[in-house]
């Protein structure tokens, strides 16, 4: 795969300032990919200065022409579409065509949703004999992860963009190679020298260098919420704004008169996808005790639906995880899980494929809230089944974690389902298998973060508050 030997600074491929280096594994064959610098506090130095420089013209720049050039770079994205999903499928594992449809189609529609959100969003108003100036907040440390590389750069680059913020990018040191791509398309899309910059490197490293830095107005940070709890600490010494979109253990609530086969194949599909490795997974599946284990034997046919194999290969429906210790960490909570008690219906912690970073897609029956594998985020394809006497029961039982993120309710009407999802206690749930919705607001509550991500809620984020009377 091609590889830049520097970092995207001011708007050019500068030298790194250190030698060491970082090897990019294809977590499908162990091959390396290639390499890309490690950053060095003084790389993070020299982007956000750059970063410093270039805000004042940014923030001054009408917000039609930010948003054209965000639209200029949904352009590039859709040109480079390809590319874009050839490297994504080599270096995070992702079958080829959910790398096209998902890890490239999520970031275009939502670098379009803010090209035309830029474009009319009211940057002022008027409230007595007030006028509030909405300002962006300044230069940006985005600090994004491995399993959505690409997606999860736009989520947080284009609001901030269109938002008038300058970035500094810090992306996984998993997946460099698509954040090297997005420079390219930010580079051929026009962006302004130091608008967007980009260094490459480890999270103890760059990132805390990043986080820490004094000229560095708001942390924006997606990852696990222990990291997120150092990033939070980290930004909080200097009271700089953070932004943190952590963990999730999710339910998926099923009540009695739903369609139970489509809430079953739809919630076995949403933790399979992208080899479980997705915040948002619905990990908790919960059903009425009377329909409990004709769920369980639903949920053991469609996860054979799902067979492990070469990303590449257009019959691979679950490629890897992303490296050895994400592996063994997914096999150790299956180990666990049969060891507390669980009934394990298909899957297990033994390897489908002697090479590779490859995990059993894995269904649990017969597991109690309190276990290991009900509470805590495995992130791999791995299902826990739990039954429940009535909707308190549920309830209860959804609400029941230290996460907040997403869920889903799936009933005999839309009115029973949206009175049961009111009262759970996380920040986004799906309405009987309702669609994803780029300008809808995505984030957590308790311990699955701080702020939003996407739409106007997500714009909101890049911006303070001025008031001027008279």
């Amino acid at each position: 795969m091609k590889a830049h030997d520097g970092m995207y600074i001011g708007g050019e491929w500068r030298p790194a300032a250190g030698r060491d280096r970082i090897e990019v594994v294809n977590p499908a064959d162990e091959q390396i990919l290639g390499g890309v610098p490690a950053g060095t506090a003084e790389d993070v130095d020299a982007a956000v200065r750059a970063a410093r420089a270039a805000f004042p013209g940014w923030a001054a720049t009408p917000p039609a022409e930010r948003a054209a050039r965000i639209a200029a770079l949904r352009d590039v994205l859709i040109a480079r579409k390809g590319e874009f999903a050839e490297t994504i499928t080599a270096e995070l594992g992702s079958p080829r065509g959910f790398s096209e449809m998902v890890h490239v189609g999520a970031p275009i529609a939502v670098s379009s949703s803010f090209a035309e959100l830029g474009a009319s969003y009211s940057f002022e108003e008027r409230i007595g004999n007030s006028t509030v100036l909405l300002e962006p907040v300044g230069v940006v440390g985005a600090i994004t992860p491995w399993n959505y590389p690409l997606h999860q750069i736009v989520a947080k680059v284009a609001p901030a963009l269109a938002a008038g913020c300058t970035v500094v990018l810090k992306p996984a040191e998993d997946t460099p190679l698509t954040a090297q791509l997005f420079a390219e398309a930010a580079d051929e899309a026009g962006l302004p020298a130091g608008v967007f910059n980009l260094v490459t490197g480890t999270g103890p490293v760059a990132g805390q260098a990043l986080a820490a830095h004094p000229e560095v107005d708001l942390v924006s940070f997606t990852g696990s919420t222990a990291v997120g709890r150092l990033v939070g600490a980290t930004a909080g010494a200097a009271i700089k704004r953070v932004a943190l979109e952590l963990g999730g253990k999710s339910a998926n609530v099923i009540l009695p008169g739903a369609d139970l086969a489509k809430a079953v194949a739809t919630g076995v599909g949403h933790v399979m996808n992208n080899s479980g490795q997705s915040c948002n997974a619905l990990t908790r599946m919960l059903v009425h005790r009377d329909q409990y284990e004709e769920a369980v034997a639903l949920a053991a046919d469609a996860v054979a639906k799902y067979p492990v194999g070469d990303p590449r290969d257009a019959e691979t429906r679950l490629g890897p995880v992303i490296n050895a210790k994400q592996r063994d960490r997914v096999r150790g909570y299956i180990v666990k899980g049969v060891e507390e008690g669980a009934r394990l219906v298909a899957g297990g912690s033994e390897a489908p494929r002697e090479q590779g970073y490859f995990v059993a897609p894995t269904v649990f029956a017969d597991v109690t809230p309190e276990m290991t594998i009900a509470q805590e985020e495995i992130f791999g394809p791995v299902l826990a089944i739990l039954p429940y006497e009535n909707e308190e029961d549920a309830l209860r039982i959804a609400n029941g974690t230290v996460y907040g993120l997403g869920g889903a309710v799936w009933a005999a009407d839309e009115q029973t389902a949206v009175a049961f999802a009111r009262r759970m206690d996380t920040g986004q749930v799906d309405i009987n298998g309702g669609r994803f919705n780029p300008l809808a607001p995505f984030g957590g509550y308790k311990q699955s973060g701080v702020g939003r991500e996407l739409g106007p809620h997500g714009l909101a984020e890049y911006l303070q508050t001025k008031s001027l009377q008279f």
